[in-house]
């Protein structure tokens, strides 16, 4: 049997920490050839990474897959005009490389879609003039996501932007949706494309109880609620800021908020943090690699994730939750939607609607009032649904079938 050849459009990739450099490893291990086409690594503090700056490296080899990059406007400072700027430039640049794809045969074109929705335009073109099918991977919901960003409040500009992202979808002849609610939105977007809903799934290495001596002396004797990823808008985490202002006011230290990331909003959080007057009541690590994250699971007596009250926003399931469940620690969730809807189906922890501060509170004491046994059988539960729904090897399978012949197709599935 031939090797198949797939085409990788993702604005993002290593060294930046995003999924789709795992997803390509899988690919490759699985037998298939994969070539790369993505942006210059600057997300998310929006400067390039060490040995990188914009004339390159333009070509480079990892884990098996070819990277060809492509130029952009890298996101310094993370302002809207340099965030607007960085989402338009990568498809325009990463179209003049087509060019360099000459002759690289391919039987499939595979765009991993997280912001901006504007990388589908290199990947429709390559797909339209080789008469490749194209499968697109939607993880953020354009232009919805956009405003979560942007706030871009202006109708006609809304109108533009709805228009130009239902193009795009539509151009697309497979769809795969983290959610059975997100698949069913964008049916309704493409009713013609093929879709079928693969959750994102969980790195093997999440699994594991990663214990490090000097950090658990850090953190020992406080209940420590971690949260783990992208500091942007999204995440609501000025929720932990209110929740510190109570901690504050009831004179209760032993609760801790641990913050391993870095965002667009980390300097506004801190700043919100520093005016609130509860710094002793955070931690941040910064950013760290993502191999190194279970032993910060360890650490934790629970795992906290929020995102805002919007129902775009709740028809995903944001990948941390399966990471989350991997741990096999108690989760603290503030968010509506899939999202709170599988930790409640899982029994993994405790939901509070989204932007409630308050409800999101007395779930925080409640976890923290638990007996240990309590907290160890949600965290069982948790590591049990990811078993059961988000392993990395079954799902890299059917993703992997669904992009080659366009298996898993018809009905949209529940989890």
């Amino acid at each position: 049997m031939a090797q198949k050849r797939i085409l990788v459009v993702s604005q993002h990739y290593w060294p930046e920490n995003f999924r789709i450099t795992d997803l390509c490893a899988g690919f490759v291990a699985n037998g298939c050839a994969v070539d790369v086409l993505c942006g210059l690594p600057n997300y998310p503090a929006g400067e390039w990474f060490e040995g990188y700056r914009y004339t390159g490296p333009r070509r480079e080899t990892h884990d098996g897959a070819e990277i060809f990059r492509a130029g952009e406007i890298r996101r310094r400072g993370n302002t809207g005009l340099r965030i607007f700027l960085n989402y338009i430039s990568y498809p325009v640049t990463a179209l003049l490389n087509l060019p360099r794809l000459h002759g690289r045969k391919y039987d499939a074109v595979f765009c991993y879609e997280t912001s901006p929705v504007l990388m589908l335009l290199p990947a429709i073109v390559y797909a339209k003039l080789h008469r490749v099918p194209l499968t697109a991977y939607v993880l953020d919901l354009w232009p919805e996501n956009l405003y979560s960003v942007l706030p871009v409040q202006n109708r006609a500009l809304r109108a533009v932007a709805a228009g130009v992202s239902h193009w795009l979808y539509r151009r697309c002849n497979r769809l795969i949706a983290m959610s059975p609610a997100l698949g069913e939105r964008l049916k309704s977007i493409a009713p013609r494309a093929e879709c079928t809903v693969i959750p994102q799934y969980c790195e093997d290495f999440y699994a594991q109880e990663v214990h490090d001596a000097a950090l658990e002396r850090r953190f020992a004797g406080r209940f420590n609620v971690l949260f783990a990823g992208n500091i942007s808008p999204a995440q609501n985490l000025p929720l932990l800021v209110e929740c510190a202002r109570r901690l504050k006011a009831d004179a209760r230290r032993d609760i801790h908020f641990i913050i391993v990331g870095s965002g667009m909003s980390l300097a506004a959080l801190q700043k919100e943090i520093d005016d609130a007057g509860v710094a002793p009541w955070f931690t941040f690590e910064g950013r760290r690699p993502a191999e190194v994250i279970p032993m910060y699971h360890t650490v934790a007596n629970a795992l906290f994730a929020a995102l805002n009250d919007s129902a775009d926003v709740g028809l995903t399931v944001p990948a941390k939750i399966a990471s989350y469940f991997a741990a096999g620690r108690p989760c603290l969730v503030s968010a509506n939607g899939e999202a709170a809807r599988v930790v409640l189906e899982s029994g993994a922890g405790l939901v509070s609607s989204a932007g409630d501060a308050e409800e999101l509170y007395q779930n925080l004491l409640a976890l923290a009032g638990l007996p240990a046994e309590a907290r160890a059988r949600m965290g069982k539960a948790g590591f049990a649904y990811y078993q059961a729904h988000f392993r990395r090897a079954p799902l890299l399978q059917k993703l992997e079938d669904f992009v080659l012949s366009g298996k898993e197709t018809g009905a949209v599935q529940r989890l």
